[in-house]
């Protein structure tokens, strides 16, 4: 049973002229797990979080950290950690002196000497960087600079850390390698993270809980699983990057769309405009066929990509929208295709999913 949430927030609603950054943004974070907040550019996910900070006010709502309002509570008396994704270290002091700055001037400025030391060796030690307590912060690696910007706010014992894009300035090996370092981290602590960022892989990756922010509103929260196989509606299924969207109708029988009619595993509403089926698990059939009561959409292979794990193929459609498959080369060995050439693209009847534009707000 989950217990009482460690940050609880009720109708945030904040606006920038004619342009509404939050809108009733209601929403609970558990105590004790690593929840992502996924949104693209502009959906209001650097808001949220600098107004969950106190950088920022809003227009009417309400933030409750374990139970006690944070109404009129300055930045720097929340004790909410913040990690930036420029990490913001002062480029002027050693690794040690920068973990240790929180302490010396701020949560932990009644703290003895000693105290704070040791606390800073031992918080050093637990994100990796021990042996280079003296090493200046311009000296060392983007890896080792996020390290030592999460290891200043966790010394100070925070509630609650803010993770603002932590991962965006490092490349690709580096980020794969952090994400399993954070979560470690953030599990020998025991307190929550919240993780905001763009990347739906870095979302589903990290997060015990993934909430989906859209322009200003909670597009859906739940599990990472369900919110890749069960995506709310279209613009959900968008933001994950992996669906192939087909826009048409419900009809007898079915969903028209592209001059065919696909059977559909349920019975499909009117609101339901959008076919949905991801790209990794549609075939490509040179004959055209398709297994009895499955969907065969013909297609003009265009172009193939290659990506390491994967092969990633193109397909026109008669309406001129391009269809993606995606070849995990774990799975078996990559179809090559004839550029120009007619192919039929098949996928099983319970794989589509039928969704709305946009549905309403989640909770």
């Amino acid at each position: 049973m989950r217990g009482p949430p460690v940050l609880r927030l009720d109708g945030l609603t904040k606006a920038y002229g004619a342009t509404m950054a939050l809108n009733d943004i209601t929403l609970s974070i558990p105590d004790n797990a690593y929840v992502a907040l996924l949104g693209s550019s502009g959906s209001g996910k650097t808001v949220l979080l600098r107004t969950i900070a106190g950088f920022e006010t809003v227009d009417r709502g309400e933030i409750f950290l374990n139970g006690a309002p944070l109404h009129g509570v300055p930045a720097h008396r929340r004790n909410i950690g913040v990690v930036f994704q420029n990490f913001a270290l002062f480029p002027h002091l050693n690794v040690f002196d920068n973990v240790a700055f929180g302490l010396r001037h701020g949560a932990g400025r009644h703290i003895e000497s000693k105290a704070i030391e040791a606390n800073v060796r031992a918080m050093i030690d637990l994100v990796g960087l021990g042996g280079l307590e003296r090493r200046s912060v311009t000296q060392i690696s983007g890896g080792q600079r996020q390290r030592v910007a999460l290891a200043r706010t966790l010394v100070t014992e925070p509630q609650l850390v803010l993770l603002d894009e932590p991962l965006g300035a490092l490349d690709a090996n580096l980020r794969t390698r952090m994400c399993g370092e954070l979560r470690r981290i953030r599990e020998r602590l025991g307190v929550t993270f919240l993780h905001v960022t763009g990347s739906e892989n870095e979302a589903l990756a990290m997060g015990d809980e993934v909430i989906v922010l859209d322009e200003g509103h909670i597009a859906q929260v739940g599990l990472p699983d369900r919110v890749y196989t069960r995506p709310r509606d279209a613009r959900v299924a968008r933001f994950l990057n992996c669906y192939n969207l087909i826009e048409g109708r419900v009809a007898a029988g079915g969903f028209e769309a592209e001059g065919c009619l696909f059977p559909c595993a349920s019975a499909a509403s009117n609101d339901a405009p959008i076919y949905a089926i991801r790209q990794d698990l549609i075939s490509v059939q040179a004959t055209g066929e398709a297994a009895p009561g499955d969907p065969l959409l013909r297609a003009i292979f265009v172009a193939s990509e290659y990506s390491g794990p994967a092969v990633t193929s193109f397909f026109k459609l008669p309406s001129g929208a391009v269809v993606t498959v995606e070849d995990h080369l774990s799975h078996r060995d990559p179809q090559t295709f004839e550029p120009g050439r007619s192919y039929g693209l098949t996928w099983k009847v319970d794989d589509a999913l039928l969704l709305s534009r946009r549905a309403g707000a989640s909770s």
